[in-house]
């Protein structure tokens, strides 16, 4: 099994490669009892944000990695990928901009996404 932190920065790095924008990767575990990493990505459209959500299930599912629960429907243009210590939110430039989930966890720690 792999650690939080290194499926968190996998999963940033993926993001990032698959042309997501401005993918974040945030330490909540501090300040959160449910996650212990918070990642933040965006895509340019519903279809993107679509494909996003799949190569991230299509990259960790070999790896015996599986989502306990995914919110949010494909065209809702928010999709939370539950996968317990990491917690992997997908959205619209808009819903990112109306949420502002680095505003709220904002006094936690922004991981380097080595690229």
């Amino acid at each position: 099994m792999m650690e939080p932190k290194e499926l968190a920065l996998k999963v940033a790095k993926l993001l990032d490669d698959k042309k997501a924008q401005d993918v974040t990767v945030i330490d909540i575990g501090l300040k959160a009892s449910f996650a212990d990493y918070f990642i933040i990505a965006s895509g340019g459209s519903e279809r993107q944000m679509s494909a996003l959500v799949d190569n991230v299930e299509d990259m960790l599912e070999p790896l015996g990695v599986f989502p306990k629960s995914i919110e949010g429907k494909r065209t809702s243009g928010w999709t939370l990928m539950d996968y317990g210590d990491v917690v992997i939110n997908v959205m619209t430039v808009d819903m990112r901009q109306k949420y502002n989930l680095e505003r709220i966890w904002g006094d936690c720690e922004t991981l380097e996404i080595n690229m």
